[in-house]
């Protein structure tokens, strides 16, 4: 979960280098990103400043911009994107597609089916934490929209 293992009392520096840490960065590694990381999320001055300052958009920003900088193999994002304007959802999009390219397994989790059809392959559909359909994320979301329409019907 983003934003896991951030300490509302420390600032955005120090939950950095802890959360990196937590995500397996040695403390050479977290020096040599930590620009990176702040220049991606785009808070400025802001990364000195206590985390219970930083609106929740901000904490997703910063806990978002460690995930992707930490280079994971598997990258796992669950409506992340809608957090943010415009200029930041691109660059997430852009480091996502960034590892789409490099091969690495990216899970999304997402209502938007724009989204799912722009980044997924392949698309399984749950209800209740249960799979009801699985294939291509361009036939599993027309069925869906299938659906959606008939229960649309019924109301």
């Amino acid at each position: 979960q983003l934003g896991a293992g951030f300490h509302q009392d420390l600032t955005g520096t120090e939950n950095v280098r802890i959360n990196a840490s937590l995500l397996g960065l040695s403390r050479t590694e977290v020096r040599r990103k930590f620009d990176e990381i702040v220049e991606f999320a785009g808070i400025g001055e802001f990364i000195n400043e206590p985390l219970r300052t930083y609106s929740s958009g901000m904490m997703m920003r910063l806990a978002f911009s460690v995930a992707v900088n930490v280079d994971p193999d598997i990258l796992i994002v669950d409506e992340v994107l809608g957090v943010g304007d415009q200029l930041f959802f691109a660059k997430c999009l852009d480091r996502i597609m960034q590892f789409r390219r490099q091969g690495k397994t990216i899970i999304c989790v997402s209502h938007g089916l724009d989204t799912l059809e722009m980044l997924c392959d392949r698309a399984i559909l749950l209800d209740h934490g249960r799979m009801i359909d699985s294939g291509t994320s361009k036939e599993v979301i027309a069925r869906y929209k299938e659906a959606m329409t008939g229960l649309a019907t019924l109301c």
